[in-house]
């Protein structure tokens, strides 16, 4: 952590001060300029990622595409995300990161996580106009989605265990949450 003690301490950071970081193996986030480091996912998280990564392909329209974390969506100078699961435009992919709000963005949540990912990635996804954006709960498991009417998420599918969701944003896909943790 001694390359992370660089950073300027009497302010808010902002994508510059990440930029300047070693590239240490370390997941870092900014939410309105405060660094939040997350632990390596465990392999129940990696496992949920990646099959709603290849439930996702099917049916994916050319335009868009799937990523996995770690990808830097900057939402604002002082906010800089890694959702678990992004679908993007491609046209908005730089050489470095997205530049903008994803299409979809979906976290896979952890104990470490789950207030972040409810509450803080949330609201600031929501506010930077995030069409879509999932939280899937390995655990249970289960999956909520929520979609963007009139500037505020309202909650448009949810299922648990071997229940099928259809959801239609951004594009049509159904859903088993038992299913990305087989």
């Amino acid at each position: 952590m001694t390359a992370m003690t660089a950073l300027p301490r009497s302010r808010p950071l902002t994508v510059a001060d990440l930029d300047a970081a070693p590239e240490d193996g370390h997941r870092y986030e900014l939410i309105d300029g405060a660094l939040v480091v997350t632990p390596a996912p465990v392999p129940l998280h990696q496992r949920a990622a990646f099959e709603l990564a290849v439930a996702l392909r099917q049916g994916r329209p050319q335009e868009l595409e799937i990523m996995l974390a770690p990808l830097d969506v900057v939402l604002a100078d002082d906010t800089v995300l890694q959702p678990d699961v992004v679908v993007v435009r491609r046209a908005d992919l730089t050489e470095r990161n997205l530049p903008t709000a994803p299409v979809l963005a979906v976290e896979i949540l952890s104990p470490s996580t789950r207030r972040i990912d409810l509450l803080l990635k949330r609201s600031r996804l929501e506010a930077a106009g995030c069409p879509s954006y999932w939280v899937v709960d390995p655990d249970v498991p289960s999956i909520i989605a929520w979609d963007l009417h009139d500037g505020v998420y309202v909650e448009t599918g949810a299922a648990t265990a071997e229940q099928e969701v259809r959801l239609d944003l951004p594009y049509p896909v159904v859903i088993c949450p038992a299913n990305l943790i087989a």
